[in-house]
């Protein structure tokens, strides 16, 4: 009796996980953040587990308290889910890393009273440091320009572009500042700008300014998003929303069938591509590798 029921047991825990609800909070609206929930949604299908979309914009507890999971999809969704006294773990994607490490994680878990960990929008810097050296093979001096809120990302990057044979150029941008002088400063000295995300640096309202400068002083510009190299970026090494809602959606999915539920530690994208901007380069006087073969080169685009 006692052994039938052991076995009993023993067969219920290596069965399917139970069915859980995966709350994802999207930012707002628009069509990156769908692609996000969609992609996971797409995912979770083949599984027990449901997804249901709720918007940053009057989020409450109530509409969070059957989920045993959330997933935040942008930085405003994140910020709306640290103002909430919420019990279940959260993963925040599309947030980027100078954020999670300067205050979202600590926000995010809450004094230690929830789990928390997050996928970041931006690539890491190795992964940088090896599209510039398999593109731009000549290049030796790197530029980046930075609020002064990302300064500490200064080492890091420093460190990772010497190990290309790289040197790092860079400069700060104040909170009051106008963009172009410090940018200037950076561009008269390299041979390519580095763009990291950094709201004070690149937004609706300097991305053409900054563009047709770098473009006046010949330095071609390597991005961290395909619509930075639709608006003048030479190439751009990103993630895509459904890359991102892949990453995610496995994540979810392993996290959900673990006991105890466990995320990962927070990562970079794991999921990547590269787009080339072919009308930049020629006037720039560029003659690239394809967008594949560099994909190829750095184990991306999978």
């Amino acid at each position: 009796m006692q052994m039938g029921l052991a076995l009993a047991c023993l067969i219920a825990a290596s069965g399917p996980a139970a069915a859980a609800r995966v709350a994802v909070v999207l930012s707002d609206d628009s069509a990156p953040y769908h692609e996000v929930y969609q992609v996971i949604g797409a995912y979770l299908d083949d599984t027990p587990h449901t997804a249901s979309r709720v918007y940053a914009e009057g989020l409450s507890v109530s509409s969070l308290s059957e989920a045993r999971l959330v997933v935040a999809v942008g930085v405003r969704a994140a910020e709306s889910l640290a103002a909430l006294p919420l019990r279940a773990p959260v993963l925040a994607v599309l947030v980027p890393r100078a954020w999670y490490d300067r205050n979202g994680r600590t926000r995010l878990t809450d004094g230690g009273r929830r789990s928390a960990s997050a996928i970041y929008l931006d690539q890491p810097f190795e992964r940088q440091g090896r599209l510039i050296r398999l593109a731009f093979p000549e290049v030796q001096r790197v530029g980046v320009l930075l609020g002064a809120e990302q300064g500490g990302l200064i080492g890091e990057l420093d460190e990772t572009l010497r190990a290309q044979r790289l040197s790092l150029v860079h400069g700060t941008l104040a909170s009051e500042e106008r963009l172009i002088s410090p940018l200037e400063n950076v561009l008269s000295e390299v041979e390519l700008l580095l763009a990291v995300p950094d709201p004070l640096v690149f937004n609706r309202n300097t991305a053409q300014s900054l563009f047709l400068t770098s473009y006046r002083y010949r330095v071609p510009v390597l991005g961290y998003s395909r619509s930075l190299t639709r608006a003048g970026a030479l190439l751009s090494l990103h993630s895509s929303p459904a890359q991102i809602g892949r990453q995610t959606a496995e994540w979810v999915n392993a996290a959900l069938n673990g006991v105890p539920l466990r995320l990962p530690p927070p990562a970079y994208p794991a999921y990547f591509s590269i787009s080339i901007n072919d009308q930049v380069a020629r006037s720039l006087g560029f003659a690239l590798p394809p967008e594949a073969e560099l994909e190829k080169r750095l184990g991306g685009a999978r």
